[in-house]
């Protein structure tokens, strides 16, 4: 515990490096904005989690997926959430779908392929169903929501209960309380991860590299206390998206019956999003990086990066 703590304290002393280069934005709706990439090819709309900022897919200058991806032939976009506003309480997940998603996605003056990752891959399939986009890409997303263990299920719901009157209150519900959730995952890999960054070099790119990610985990704007109440009574305990009976601008969400491409990647050893919550619709690579690590790991690149490059640059819709 003692070497724990003082890898803790490293971790919040450690200097931290400056972000990457800002991008331009699109478009705007609402508090959400549409971040422009750049880069010779197709058009595709990155939509990243409610919870977590965005730049896990644009992590630092050199581990970059989007950046990577606008000088491989593709033109990628990304949706930056913004922070809720007070008068936003009541905003559900599929609220931030039908206002803000759909419009920054109307936007864009050509096609575009989706590609969602993690709970941005649940949203992105409802877009794809009422904007037919030039195919639908996600990456660990869940849908079949009684795929996570029940103990798991469990918790979140117990977190949940104790925190839903003052998120009711407030009106939104804090990160740091889903982050709890995910800590009780595997609580020996919290503390050991910390232990291990106590023996680096704080001068080490795998120093860096910890610092950045850790900085992504442990961040994040609130919930709508509406997208949280949904999250949990909607989609984790009652399994709506994969019983069929998930609506959203007025039309049940069925990746089965998408009129598009599809393509589902999912990991056999992701402990956030297990590989029996996947959709498993349209063509499906599989991989054994983590959740984090299919996007930012070292070995990202070869088992993700180009394959997605790849069908981004080849996939047309097909009429």
């Amino acid at each position: 515990m003692a070497a724990a703590l003082a890898g803790l304290k490293a971790y919040q002393e450690a200097e931290r490096a400056p972000p990457p280069p800002a991008v331009p934005v699109a478009a705007e709706a609402g508090r959400a904005r549409l971040l422009d990439y750049g880069g010779e090819g197709p058009a595709a709309i990155f939509v990243p989690s409610l919870i977590n900022p965005r730049t896990i897919l644009d992590l630092a200058e050199d581990n970059s997926l989007l950046r990577w991806l606008s000088g491989a032939g593709v033109h990628p976009y990304l949706v930056d959430w913004g922070a809720p506003a007070p008068d936003e309480a009541d905003l559900t997940v599929a609220g931030h779908i039908e206002t803000l998603l759909l419009p920054l996605i109307d936007a864009i003056d050509r096609p575009a392929h989706l590609v969602g990752y993690c709970l941005g891959g649940t949203m992105a399939m409802a877009a794809a169903t009422l904007r037919t986009p030039l195919s639908l890409v996600t990456m660990a997303a869940p849908w079949r929501f009684d795929g996570f263990p029940e103990e798991a299920r469990e918790g979140l719901q117990s977190l949940w209960e104790n925190a839903e009157p003052t998120a009711r209150e407030i009106g939104a519900l804090p990160m740091e309380v889903l982050q709890t959730g995910f800590w009780k995952l595997d609580p020996a890999r919290t503390v050991s991860k910390f232990e291990m960054f106590g023996t680096l070099d704080p001068g080490s790119a795998k120093a860096r590299a910890f610092v950045a990610l850790e900085d992504w985990a442990n961040d994040g704007p609130p919930l709508t206390y509406g997208a949280g109440r949904e999250l949990v009574e909607e989609l984790f305990q009652a399994n709506r998206p994969g019983q069929g009976q998930w609506k959203v601008g007025g039309q049940h969400i069925d990746p089965a019956a998408l009129p598009c491409p599809t393509l589902d990647i999912v990991s056999t050893s992701d402990r956030i999003v297990p590989e029996a919550t996947a959709a498993r619709t349209g063509d499906v690579l599989t991989l054994k990086q983590g959740h984090v690590g299919m996007v930012v790991g070292g070995r990202g690149r070869q088992a993700l990066w180009e394959p997605l490059a790849q069908w981004l640059s080849q996939v047309q819709h097909k009429e």
